[in-house]
Parts: C-alpha cells; sequence; structure tokens
C-alpha cells in the first residue's frame, strides 16, 4: 500500500445530515450495482485529507432503518476511494453511567435485524469474512481521542444491540437486552452496515450518540420522542467537532490496516473460480476487486 492515502468516509445517522468546512465540497451522484445509494455524496478534503459524507436517511430523513440501502451505501463510499468509514448513530442506552448526550465508541455487535440484505456474497460467488472484532481498533481510537479533545463524555468499547425497528423496544425486550445479554447500547442501523463494510475491506469504527434510555429506566420509562429529538441537536454539532479532528489524527498517508481490516478478503471467497458467476463478479467489481482481479 505504498503511496496510499487516506479517505475517511463519514455515515451521518439522526441528526447528522451534513458536515461543514469541507473545502471543495460538492455533492455528488455515484451509481452503484446495489442499488441507489441513501443520497448524494458530499465529497471534498478536509485538512489534506479525503472526505466522504453520506446522509444514512437521506436529507430530510426519507428511509427507516429498515429501508436504507446499505449495500449502496457501502459499494458508493468504496468507489469514491474511502479508507476508513465512521458510523454516527443515534442509540438508547441500557447503563446509567451512558447518560443521554454521551457517546459511547461501540466494539460489539448483537444483530437482531430480519428484513435487510446482509451481504454483497451468495450464489455464484460465496464468500466467508470474520466479524469477531467488527470494529477497527486504530480507528476506535481515533474516534475516541476526537472525542476527549472536544470535550465530549465518551465511553471506549461496549456492546451495541441492532434491533429492526421502527418502534422502540417493549419494556421486556429491553430488560432482556440489558440484564441477560449484557448490552450497553441499542440502535437500528449498524447492522449490516459494519459486515458489509468488512466484506468491502474497510476499516470501520461505529461512535453511538446516546439519546434516551430506552425503557428499562425505572424513573424514565417509555422512549421520549420529544427528549430525543432535543439531544440528537446537540449530539449532531458534537458529532461533526468530533469528525472534524480525524484527519489530523488519522493523517493524508496511510498504512496497512494493523488489525487486518483491509485484507479481510485474502483467504474469504470459497466459490472456484470456474463456478463463479460473472454477473455477481461484475457488480462485486469495487467491493472484491482487489481479490477478485486476474491479478488479486
Amino acid at each position: 500500500m505504498s503511496g496510499a492515502k487516506t479517505k475517511i468516509g463519514v455515515i451521518g445517522g439522526s441528526g447528522v445530515y451534513e458536515i461543514g468546512g469541507l473545502e471543495g465540497a460538492e455533492w455528488v451522484t455515484v451509481d452503484s450495482p446495489w442499488g441507489t445509494p441513501s443520497d448524494q455524496i458530499l465529497t471534498g478534503t478536509l485538512n489534506g485529507v479525503g472526505m466522504a459524507f453520506l446522509p444514512r436517511h437521506g436529507r430530510g430523513h426519507v428511509h427507516s432503518p429498515s429501508t436504507v440501502p446499505y449495500r449502496a451505501n457501502i459499494d458508493a463510499l468504496k468507489r469514491l476511494g474511502a479508507t476508513d468509514v465512521i458510523s454516527v448513530s443515534a442509540c438508547g442506552s441500557f447503563r446509567e453511567a451512558m447518560a443521554p448526550g454521551d457517546f459511547v465508541i461501540v466494539d460489539q455487535f448483537i444483530d437482531r435485524t430480519f428484513a435487510r440484505e446482509k451481504s454483497f456474497f451468495g450464489t455464484g460467488c460465496v464468500a466467508h469474512v470474520s466479524v469477531a472484532h467488527p470494529v477497527c481498533p486504530r480507528l476506535g481510537d481515533a474516534c475516541e481521542a476526537a472525542a476527549r479533545a472536544e470535550g465530549i463524555t465518551v465511553h471506549r468499547g461496549g456492546t451495541y444491540l441492532a434491533m429492526e425497528g421502527p418502534q422502540f423496544s417493549s419494556l421486556a425486550e429491553s430488560k432482556l437486552y440489558r440484564d441477560v445479554w449484557g448490552c450497553h447500547v441499542i440502535g437500528m442501523t449498524n447492522m449490516p452496515e459494519a459486515k458489509l463494510a468488512r466484506e468491502a475491506e474497510l476499516c470501520y469504527a461505529s461512535v453511538a450518540m446516546v439519546t434516551d434510555y430506552d425503557s428499562w429506566h425505572p424513573d424514565h420509562g417509555a422512549v421520549d420522542i420529544a427528549e430525543i429529538v432535543a439531544t440528537l441537536g446537540a449530539n449532531a454539532d458534537k458529532a461533526r467537532a468530533l469528525v472534524a479532528r480525524l484527519p489530523g489524527l488519522l493523517g493524508a498517508d496511510r498504512a496497512p490496516c494493523p488489525a487486518g481490516c483491509d485484507r479481510a478478503l485474502d483467504f474469504a471467497i470459497l466459490t472456484a473460480p470456474e463456478k463463479r458467476d460473472p454477473a455477481l463478479l461484475a457488480r462485486l467489481d469495487a467491493v472484491a476487486g482487489r481479490v477478485l482481479a486476474p491479478n488479486g
């Protein structure tokens, strides 16, 4: 990867629909064989580092968690040359110490979604990647450092329960996830996003912004939508400040990922070359081109 350059992809969740300060900022349309991405992508540079910002729900919040085109989004960022993807998303908290307004640098997920396409691979090109450690430690370090530099209360590590939604949890579900499964936060969008980022050999980190205590908390009861919306606004400002610090922390020159995120497909593809579906291979040109190319 000699001469490789960092390009930071940011997927903004609820309340985060744009970022400012980009030099040469331009909204661009990216065509993907996996469908239409959530929106155009805002590209530019920040402190000499390339940036690509994609509003996960689209500007104006047009996509529900279940209808977000996750594969198209990740593929589009890869096509634009993204090397690192930061997910910024709203979440509920299962822990008293993780209060509304706090950020959590997630490091594990439990996937309870069921209505989404979860892989770029399938019949005609079968592949299995490891998501034992789905978050890139180096990228998580940068997000934590950026948050602390901004004075944001940040918690490093935690398990994110990804639910299908769009409804919030029942009290029984909330207690199960908190007391039995030991989860820390709950959201609706980081899966299958993190899995797809790994398949695309992108370093991925999740910054979960706490808006509420879900429904388990005896002093807070049911989720209050009005309170969530108010907290979203404050969190969005902090998220943009965090993102603005990332170019200085990651730098323009890119070294190979110490955790191997950028080499996740090295031994993942099982289908024999002569049995691979040419139509599927054509769709995988950006995601898996490094290993599927004739000299890959």
